[in-house]
Parts: structure tokens; sequence; C-alpha cells
């Protein structure tokens, strides 16, 4: 009969065998076998914009992720192709990579604007990329740009953009009525929007709303937000801002890059792209809680602009404006089947969230009125 070796002998030498396997892990020293790639790309903002603090806050994670196996060399809108151009400079590989919002290249395919500037169903900005990642919204957003449109270029979504202020005045607005007529600026499908309730819109980049509002190109504009509007001086020429709509209610940026160039990355460099895009999405949301607050009390009382919710009658108006612009972009023959793909998602999403979130959300009014008294009447 043979004697079985005690177990205790077969654990000694099983942890003895790993401790030395382990020790010569430790040693072997972690280089990257991934070749520095330096990727050039281009913001649709200007300089000064808040909007390009946040491109550039995207660049700085992944150069620090890339720890000098990956770069990229940021430059500003203009630097290399004009702002509403990105997508092209991209899909021809002038640009390595673009940091833009996908209304800018809504005149190829309007299905491009749902990704940001399309009909309001309800959902946050947040519930937005929640549908983006985790609804299939990513996956369409890449068949439109590859398969439909036929660009080389894969894309990405990020930061939960807060819904958008109606925008800058100069007169006061009490009512859909007050607003046909009005040389308005806005992009996207918030254009067609607009045109069905009876504004006359023009489209720019935001570098170019203030000499329009100068040249009398424009009477009123939105941009995005009070700390961007700040800073390229909306004060200056209009002092109404009326806060809410539903024109851009749930926007994203939209992070581009050359498709053979992506694809061309060692696997870690696209993960690390991949992950910075998330990354940035939470702290630039963050970020624009603190600066959008605080930048709105610097324009009430550093300069004299008169803030005033939107009257409850533009948000109906602008919901039947919707349904109608809806109802247009759906029946296509060319671009309709797939926009009605995307809306189709949004709207089941929309539902499934909505139900959860409306039913389960606190009263935020109630207790901020509660602590601070009530919010001004305007």
């Amino acid at each position: 009969m043979t004697e079985k070796k005690p177990a205790m002998t077969t654990r000694r030498k099983f942890l003895a065998g790993a401790a030395v396997t382990g020790a010569a892990t430790v040693a072997m020293p972690n280089v990257s076998r991934a070749e520095t790639v330096t990727l050039k790309m281009q913001g649709a903002w200007g300089a000064q914009d808040m909007l390009n603090e946040m491109a550039q806050d995207f660049v700085k994670i992944v150069n620090e992720l890339g720890e000098g196996r990956l770069k990229i060399d940021y430059l500003n809108a203009g630097a290399v192709v004009k702002p509403f151009s990105v997508m092209d400079g991209v899909h021809s590989g002038v640009l390595d990579g673009a940091h833009s919002v996908s209304a800018y290249w809504y005149g190829k395919h309007r299905a491009a604007s749902l990704f940001g500037t399309g009909p309001c169903y309800g959902f946050t900005a947040n519930q937005l990329l929640s549908w983006v990642y985790y609804g299939g919204g990513l996956e369409l957003f890449n068949e439109l740009i590859q398969d439909v449109l036929k660009l080389n270029v894969v894309g990405f979504l990020g930061f939960a953009m807060p819904a958008q202020p109606l925008g800058w005045f100069k007169r006061e607005i009490n009512g859909p009525e007050d607003l046909k007529g009005l040389k308005y600026r806005t992009v996207g499908l918030a254009s067609n929007l607009f045109q069905a309730m009876g504004l006359s819109v023009a489209q720019l980049p935001g570098p170019e709303i203030l000499p329009a509002m100068d040249r009398g190109v424009i009477e009123a504009f939105e941009f995005n937000n009070p700390s961007s509007d700040l800073r390229f001086g909306a004060q200056d020429v209009a002092k109404l801002y009326y806060l809410g709509s539903y024109h851009q209610a749930a926007e994203a940026f939209e992070i581009l890059f050359n498709k053979t160039k992506f694809e061309s990355l060692a696997k870690e460099q696209q993960a690390i792209i991949k992950h910075a895009v998330r990354a940035a999405a939470a702290d630039n949301e963050w970020k624009a809680w603190h600066a959008y607050s605080e930048d709105l009390q610097k324009l009430i009382n550093d300069h004299g602009v008169k803030v005033k919710r939107t009257p409850k009658s533009i948000f109906e108006a602008q919901l039947k404006a919707w349904d109608e612009v809806e109802a247009e972009l759906v029946k296509d023959p060319q671009q309709g089947p797939f926009i009605k793909k995307v809306l189709d998602s949004q709207k089941a999403w929309a539902k499934r969230v909505g139900f959860y979130y409306l039913n389960n959300d606190a009263d935020w009014r109630t207790a901020y009125e509660h602590h601070f008294g009530p919010l001004e009447k305007t």
C-alpha cells in the first residue's frame, strides 16, 4: 500500500511555487507594447468658450492616461477647418479627431440632430447618455455615420448638457405669438422647430453670433449655457435671458476619430480613449453645475441681466411644433426610415425610463423653497 503524502506538504509546495512565480511577475517591467501615437484633434469652439475648456479637459485625461504612449494635440475652432466642417475634416484625415456636437453636421442627415437636438420625450440629458450606452444609441450613432453616410469616422458621445436656455432677447417674450417673425439663431433640428413656430432662423457657429447680432442678421439667439454666453459677451448685446426650453433639452458632446486611424491604435490606446470619454462626461457635468450657476449670478448681479423663466405657453407650443417636425421627418423617402428607427428607440427608452424617473424622483422645488423661500416669480 502506497503511503499518501500529507496534505500540508502538497499545499506548501504549491504556495512555494506560487511565491516564486509571483516574484518573477513582479520583477518583470510593466512596459507597454503600444507605439507612441500623437493625434491631431480640433474643437468646434472658440478659444474662450466654456465648451472649449471642457474639450481640453477630455484631452488632458487622455494625455495623462496615455503616459506618453498616446497624446492628443488639441486645436481651437478654425485652426484647420471651420466649426461646421470638423466631420468632413475627420473623414478625410485632415484631422485625426474632433470635439463637437452632432447638430453641426445635421445637413448631411437630419438624424444626426437626434443625438442631442431632437424632440423632447421627457428624458433628461443623463438619460439620453444612458440610452446611448445601454439602450443601443451608440450603435445607431455609428450606423448613421458609417453605414448610412459611408464616412470613415467612429464616434462617441459624452457630457450630459443641462437643458439649454431659450436664449437672449432685446424685448420681452410673453408667449409664442411674440416669437413669430423673429430672426433667431439656433442649430440642428431646433431650426426646424422654430421655423415651424414662425421664426426666421439662421444657423451659425458660436464665434459668429455676436457679429451677426451687431449687423442685424439676427435679433435673438440661443447658444448653450450661462458660462459660454458670459464669456463671449452675450450680455453686451441683450439684457433679457430666458431660461428653459424644449429645443435642446438633452444634448451631448460628440467626440469623433478617423476610423482608419482609430483602428490602427493598439487596444490599450483605444481603451484609453473610450474610458476618457466617459470620465470627461462625468467631470464636464459636475463642472457645468458649478460654473453655470455661478456665472448666472454674475450675469444678474454684475451685468444687469434680467433672467426670466420661459412662459409655459411657449413650452406647449414647442411640443406641438415638435410633433409637426417629427411627422415631416419620418415621411422623407430617403432619410425617414432611419430617422424613425432612432425615434422609435428613443421613445421606447423614454417611456420605460420616464415611468420610473417621474414617479420616483423627489420634489426638488418643494425642498428648495422650504429652505430658501419661493423662487422669484418672473
